[in-house]
């Protein structure tokens, strides 16, 4: 939450990292990803200019912890190309536009509700370019989120079965054997419902559009989905992630302390990622998974240990 301490210090700072981030990549792309970032430069100056003169606030360097994010990010773009660089452009631009919705929700009637108007309305320019260029280069940062999505499902739902069976099985690897078979299981599971519910959105998509061409309306782009090619990335995320409780154990792991911890490591950089690509607060997202895998463990712990004094599974 912004408060007016911290509103000026926090809106440079971080205007200043978008334009410190957008001419970092503008260094390693080309063609037409680099004429976007550089319009984005051009545009992110004048907000940086327009937030220092507006709070009478000079501040031409970032803070260690948004330096080491730049680092990190960049590292990223240099790695996995034009893709990443996209899916970080979009993320960014949907934490600008909701942090700017929100400010300017609580200081609309002041003097800083207009300038942060002036700055919304070039932040929703900024993401239809964004989004507009990464369709037409077929780029789906959707996709992008169900793999992280799929892994993070994958790993709590299997942390939750490999704590019932430490809680009603004695052997390692009997425990190995049951949590081995629920993941192949829930990964087949996961991936005949993406395709289900994918298959269902096309059948929709169709319809709709089909109805627009009959009424003669203006009719959008067609959206290609895959559902045979969601589910396999669906499932095989799921597998991925349900991997990383399981392999304390297929090590020698003969109680739950060590799968959650890994899980629980595993937890935060997936929820920091996933936080980052849907706007959401990481703080919020990191602090809801933790809570989830916590309630998790322990009531399937709590019915492992009722399932082997009522039902008397002990092997």
């Amino acid at each position: 939450m912004f408060t007016k301490e911290n509103t000026s210090q926090q809106l440079v700072l971080d205007e200043l990292f978008d334009l410190s981030l957008y001419k970092k990549f503008y260094t390693i792309t080309k063609g037409d990803l680099q004429k976007m970032l550089g319009e984005l430069v051009v545009v992110e100056t004048r907000h940086l200019a327009f937030w220092q003169e507006f709070f009478g606030v000079k501040i031409n360097k970032l803070n260690h912890g948004r330096r080491v994010r730049l680092v990190l990010l960049f590292i990223v773009g240099r790695i996995f190309g034009e893709a990443s660089i996209h899916l970080i452009l979009e993320a960014i631009e949907v934490h600008g536009i909701r942090k700017y919705l929100s400010l300017w929700k609580t200081y609309q009637d002041d003097p800083l509700g207009g300038a942060v108007r002036e700055i919304l309305e070039d932040e929703f320019k900024h993401e239809d370019e964004i989004v507009s260029e990464m369709s037409e280069r077929k780029i789906y940062p959707q996709r992008i989120r169900d793999i992280f999505l799929g892994f993070n499902d994958g790993l709590v739902e299997i942390l939750g079965a490999v704590s019932g069976f430490f809680a009603s099985l004695h052997a390692t690897g009997q425990v190995l054997v049951a949590a081995v078979t629920v993941a192949f299981a829930g990964s087949f599971s996961m991936a005949a419902g993406a395709y289900a519910a994918g298959s269902s959105e096309k059948e929709i998509e169709k319809t709709d559009r089909e109805k627009k061409e009959f009424l003669q309306n203006c009719v959008d782009p067609e959206n290609v989905h895959h559902p045979l090619k969601s589910a396999v990335i669906v499932g095989i995320a799921y597998l991925i992630g349900a991997t990383v409780p399981i392999l304390p154990v297929f090590f020698g792991a003969r109680q739950i302390l060590w799968p959650l911890a890994v899980s629980a490591v595993m937890v935060i950089v997936v929820s920091y990622i996933l936080a980052f690509l849907s706007g959401m607060r990481i703080a919020k997202r990191i602090g809801m998974n933790l809570v989830i895998i916590a309630l998790a463990v322990g009531i399937t712990y709590m019915i492992g240990i009722l399932v082997k004094s009522v039902f008397g599974v002990a092997v």
